[in-house]
């Protein structure tokens, strides 16, 4: 643990005490280092809820004493993302895994000892105080619990959002899921919601098919128990494919497999994963001229300060149930277990509470 000074909010920037934050894999990616240009010293941690302390110049959508969950992407309102109805990928505010600094002065917030300490995802939660652009905090219902809907600031909107914003399962529909991880087992969620009759997990490691009964999933496929492609037999399962599917692992073979599992004529797949960065997705044309489609999402195709609030909504109204996906809790002094957690492939969402 190390005490870091976290300066005033500047222009168009709010300062949040964090009160609660959960690992996500994200964290623990960028954490190993992998797959980008790493930086250090750097405070990780996205997803997250905390209440507003202090507020920049220009701040006018939130004030002091606010609930608000902090997202690692944003909307500025203004860029033609923001203001199409179709995306929320903003020009000014999308992730960006590079930028350990601020956008206004291109300085960090943090440090000790006067030397900087790089920002994460524009949100460093993993920090008793943290400062955060205005357009990556979604203010929320001060009565929604800050220990459960803080899941939704990251996996959980993402998996839900790819089945019901674009996806799109109609009520008795089909659907499978690749990877039933916590973001599979949100895509889950969100086919449960909608009325799916049947919902389909498919993952290498048979440990999670029990658990993942809890949401919705009716049945499991194990590609390592077919001496076929997983797609053929979800084609037999289903009398020709499903419906939807939802790829939520990041590799391509999951992605060619989810495409290739839907039914012609009206079937749709959605890629939620994240590709290693040499990769290639390769299917024969003639999968999408007999009218399959393949979209793309990112998380969830939800704005982060328009759309987030209704979500905690849902939960709220028992419409959405989160609960079942934080399995364990630590307090802060005991971060490295969440990581440990993680490692191991043990539950799901671990919740670390900063006042302990």
């Amino acid at each position: 643990m190390e005490e870091v000074e976290v300066a005033p909010p500047q222009k168009n920037e709010v300062r949040i005490k964090i009160l609660f934050t959960s690992l996500c894999h994200t964290d623990v990616y960028f954490w190993d280092a992998k797959g980008q240009n790493p930086m250090f010293p750097r405070i990780l941690g996205h997803e997250a809820g905390g209440i507003v302390e202090s507020v920049g110049e220009g701040v006018t959508d939130v004030q002091p004493g606010d609930h608000v969950l902090p997202i690692f992407t944003g909307e500025c309102k203004e860029c033609p993302h923001c203001l199409s109805e179709e995306s929320n990928m903003c020009d000014l505010l999308r992730i960006n895994t590079d930028r350990g600094v601020m956008i206004h002065d291109g300085k960090s917030r943090f440090s000790i000892n006067g030397k900087p300490i790089y920002h994460f995802l524009g949100t460093s939660t993993f920090s008793e105080y943290t400062v955060v652009h205005v357009g990556q905090v979604a203010k929320i219902n001060p009565d929604a619990p800050l220990d459960k809907v803080c899941v939704l600031s990251c996996g959980i909107s993402t998996g839900f959002g790819a089945t019901v914003n674009v996806a799109k399962p109609k009520k008795g529909q089909s659907v499978a899921v690749f990877g039933l991880g916590a973001v599979g087992l949100a895509a889950a969620e969100g086919a449960r919601v909608s009325g799916a009759s049947r919902i389909i997990g498919v993952d290498l490691n048979p440990n999670r098919f029990e658990e993942a009964k809890k949401f919705g999933v009716t049945e499991f496929v194990n590609p390592k128990d077919h001496n076929k492609p997983v797609q053929e037999v979800i084609a037999e399962m289903t009398g020709g494919g499903v419906d939807r599917s939802v790829e939520c692992t990041g590799s391509i073979q999951a992605m060619i497999s989810a495409f290739e599992c839907v039914h012609d004529g009206w079937g749709v797949a959605v890629l939620v994963g994240v590709p290693n960065k040499d990769d290639a997705f390769k299917t024969h044309p003639v999968n999408l001229l007999n009218e399959r489609t393949l979209k793309g999402t990112f998380f969830g195709n939800y704005k982060p300060r328009s759309d987030i609030p209704a979500v905690v909504e849902k939960y709220m109204n028992k419409e959405l149930d989160i609960d079942k996906f934080i399995t364990h809790t630590v307090p802060f002094s005991e971060i490295n277990k969440a990581f440990e957690y993680m490692l191991r492939g043990e539950g799901l969402r671990c919740m670390i509470r900063m006042d302990a």
